[in-house]
């Protein structure tokens, strides 16, 4: 199952300098981004129209790109400016593009109708260019279903079991958080508070904590506005404040876990991970570290699990008490697609 018209997050930014280009697969379709060379974004189908050279082992150059086996060239809408030796070009020879935006470091793509494309839908990430978050960012290819990712971050009870070596903590206190979960017909919102916790290594590394903290774990999802989890997580000391509001004292982070289907078994997750912490302490640099650590530990268990769902693919889960955020997030992803193919519009 794929959901086309919804924003996806393509690439980051700095990955495509200017007068280069990729090619990669979104929702099973080949495309290449490029850059022109006066800094301008585009995305087109990843096939030349004359004998279905990738575009993306061809040459930016200017405005166009160059198929490198016959010399075809392209704009960035698609169109075909040129064939060598030949003065008339048939309209044939025009290749599909694909809306694209840059926005807050990121390019986003639309892999569905064009005219439903609204890029004031996007969801915002002010981490990215507000000067009191530090970040960096990373790019996986992962071997498992795009709705695998999305159920790994909508059940953070898994935390203290497969990351018991950095964000996890103790398995009782993540089992036993006071949990809340909403959902608006647009939207699940899971938020988690686990008051009087042992902090866990991680914690401990970016905040300093010498004793038991108030955390919280806050997600967003809110597919329509593109395929992002927004995870706000964090510590205080106990009883000082956090689910009052008052954490600036205290340790914050961000997570953005960007989900983008490659194949129906293949995903590109594109995250960032974000912190209040001062980039001169160093703990920055440690966190990343940790946080790496933890996606890749995601990365290992998502693909376990795409290999036994391959196995025996009609083989239904089985549901227990904490599957509620992933049940709601399935729905509202369920609702999205059933629109998609009933053709009915879906609101951005």
């Amino acid at each position: 199952m794929f959901i086309r018209n919804t924003w996806y997050v393509a690439a980051f930014a700095d990955e495509i300098a200017p007068g280069k280009q990729v090619g990669r697969k979104y929702l099973g379709e080949s495309v290449v981004l490029f850059r022109t060379e006066s800094g301008e974004i585009a995305a087109l189908e990843d096939r030349c129209s004359h004998r279905a050279m990738p575009l993306s082992a061809g040459h930016v150059e200017g405005e166009i790109i160059r198929c490198c086996y016959h010399g075809v060239e392209f704009d960035k809408r698609g169109a075909c400016t040129r064939i060598p030796n030949q003065g008339r070009i048939p309209a044939a020879a025009n290749v599909r593009s694909y809306p694209v935006v840059e926005k807050d470091h990121l390019i986003w793509i639309w892999m569905g109708e064009a005219e439903a494309a609204d890029p004031t839908t996007i969801i915002d990430t002010p981490e990215h260019d507000d000067p009191r978050w530090t970040w960096k960012e990373f790019n996986f290819s992962v071997k498992s279903n795009w709705q695998l990712i999305i159920d790994n971050i909508m059940d953070l009870t898994h935390v203290p079991y497969i990351h018991a070596r950095t964000i996890g903590g103790n398995p009782e206190q993540h089992y036993n958080a006071d949990t809340k979960v909403d959902f608006d017909g647009r939207k699940v919102t899971l938020i988690r508070h686990m008051p009087n916790s042992v902090p866990p290594r991680s914690y401990i590394d970016a905040g300093g904590f010498k004793g038991r903290v108030d955390r919280w774990q806050e997600v967003r999802f809110e597919p329509a506005r593109g395929m992002t989890l927004r995870v706000n997580a964090g510590g205080c000391d106990a009883g000082t404040g956090a689910y009052e509001g008052k954490r600036d004292h205290g340790f914050m982070l961000a997570n953005n876990h960007f989900v983008t289907p490659e194949t129906e078994t293949t995903s590109h997750y594109l995250w960032t991970i974000c912190t209040t912490a001062p980039k001169e302490t160093g703990v920055p640099d440690v966190l990343f570290s940790q946080f790496y650590d933890t996606i890749t530990e995601d990365e290992v268990t998502l693909e376990a699990q795409q290999a036994r769902i391959d196995e025996a693919p009609d083989r239904k889960f089985v549901g227990i008490a904490s599957d509620g955020a992933v049940n709601q997030a399935r729905r509202l992803l369920e609702g999205l697609h059933d629109a998609e193919v009933g053709g009915r519009e879906v609101a951005a």
